[in-house]
């Protein structure tokens, strides 16, 4: 597989040309292209949004607190009845994502503990008028650590009613994103109650690995997406200081990290001399400027028709939008939307009608609304 690299050059729901490099084209969009509406704001460090069967939506705040936006606009009050939330650094509230079935059950995942022990957990429970109720915690990763940083935490529902959950390398634990033993720098796959699917690579085998691990050397990946036409899966985790990745997943994989890296570290020290090894997959992309990749989604939608099976990457520090058009094991195009905001986005999602939904990374966060110009 080859890889690419480039530079990083109020309705509820109803730049400059770069250099390209390696055959990529680097563009940015005008802003006469689309309009934006602003759905929310005052969010505190919004991290995901989910959309409800019944139009309404819900988006959770990094500080630990979950909100509901209905037709009034965002409601005054957090729901109730969701669990305690450590809140430090990188710790607190991450994603929702409601459950297949159409209910009112949805799925949370947010770190338990405090600042000498904690791990994330994926929870369950059943959104009731204003309230979770029912709230179970179906998985907690082992062992628990005491660093506040790097702890992935994103999901996404697999055609086969299974759900992938993206899991950190805790950041001074990096060496163990190697190791299947444990759940660092994993990605796990999980059936709907928390367990191990038993057809997971390393399920029923008689060793130390853990069963529910479904890939394994990641650095920390926040963005993973199904494409509902191909069946493809991706994944954009943060590099070090650069080397941000994309990768396309497949059961069993091992993707490098940190036997391959493509940036040194933050202290300017070198993390391996390895770009690539033997028996490990490499990205089908790599940012050498980061980018801050903090989501991802594939569009398949009738607003933008011409973005369709494109990939999209909000990036924290590039402030900015990467839409990249792949062609087999190659990004031939990169795009980046909306610079004129100039905000850390910290998530994009294509909602039901197709329009583009942003959060924006900041202490007085907004929920953004994507359309095309009249």
């Amino acid at each position: 597989m080859k890889t690419v690299r480039a530079v990083s050059c109020k309705l509820l729901l109803c730049s400059l040309l770069a250099i390209p490099l390696v055959g990529v084209i680097l563009t940015s969009a005008e802003a006469a292209d689309y309009r934006v509406e602003t759905v929310a704001d005052g969010l505190e460090h919004p991290w995901a949004l989910a959309f409800l069967p019944d139009g309404r939506m819900l988006v959770t705040e990094r500080a630990g607190r979950l909100r509901l936006i209905d037709q009034d606009g965002l409601h005054p009050e957090p729901i109730s009845g969701l669990p305690e939330v450590h809140v430090h650094s990188q710790a607190g509230l991450f994603h929702i994502l409601p459950a297949q079935d159409a209910g009112n059950t949805v799925y949370l995942t947010l770190v338990e503990g405090d600042r000498r022990e904690n791990t994330l957990s994926l929870v369950r429970a059943r959104l009731v008028d204003h309230a979770l109720e029912d709230v179970e915690v179906l998985f907690r990763a082992t062992p628990w650590r005491d660093t506040s940083v790097h702890y992935g935490g994103r999901m996404v529902w697999l055609n086969d009613r299974s759900l992938l959950l993206t899991l950190g390398d805790g950041f001074d634990y990096r060496y163990r994103a190697q190791q299947p033993e444990d759940h660092f720098g994993s990605v796990l796959r999980l059936d709907a109650d928390g367990r191990a699917r038993p057809d997971n690579p390393f399920a029923g085998l008689n060793d130390a690995r853990r069963p529910e691990t479904w890939t394994i050397g990641h650095r920390n990946a926040q963005g993973v997406a199904l494409d509902p036409e191909t069946g493809e899966i991706w994944a954009s985790e943060h590099g070090p200081r650069g080397g941000d990745r994309l990768h396309r997943l497949q059961a069993g994989g091992n993707y490098g990290w940190p036997i391959t890296a493509h940036a040194r570290d933050y202290s300017g020290a070198e993390i391996t001399p390895y770009q690539t090894y033997p028996g490990m997959q490499d990205p089908l992309y790599v940012w050498d400027r980061a980018i801050a990749p903090a989501g991802l989604a594939v569009y398949r939608g009738d607003m933008f028709p011409q973005w369709n099976g494109d990939l999209l990457v909000p990036g924290l520090v590039s402030r900015a939008v990467h839409r990249l058009r792949v062609d087999g094991d190659r990004v031939t195009e990169e795009e980046r939307l909306f610079t004129s905001l100039d905000r850390r986005i910290r998530a994009v999602e294509v909602g039901p009608d197709g329009a583009l939904y942003l959060l924006t990374d900041h202490s007085s966060g907004e929920m953004l609304r994507i359309v095309p110009s009249p």
